[in-house]
């Protein structure tokens, strides 16, 4: 069973720059090619929520736990974190439509 993996963070106050080229550059190559499905990406402009949503797609459970241990995403996941706080990730079963 498809299963997403749902990540939400902020992005640093004076860092969005540096965001920006990063995810464009490293993140969303380096999750591609660890073979995750992107189908999400949003941003919120108003609200307490956080500011960043992204959703990928692995085909199972099993297939996700390895790739989140494994050293390339941990490598990219901590990258990332150099540019965001108030990060989470969660797997839950994929369904069609946007899951939070």
């Amino acid at each position: 069973m498809p299963v997403k993996l749902i990540m939400t963070w902020n992005i640093m106050p004076e860092r969005e720059q540096e965001y920006f080229e990063f995810v464009v550059r490293e993140f969303i190559p380096g999750v591609q090619r660890l073979g995750f499905e992107l189908t999400d990406a949003w941003a919120t402009v108003f609200g307490s929520h956080p500011q960043i949503l992204v959703g990928a797609v692995l085909p199972s459970a099993a297939e996700a736990r390895l790739l989140l241990n494994s050293p390339d995403w941990i490598s990219l996941n901590n990258r990332l974190l150099d540019f965001v706080n108030d990060y989470s990730q969660k797997l839950v079963e994929a369904h069609g439509g946007f899951q939070f």
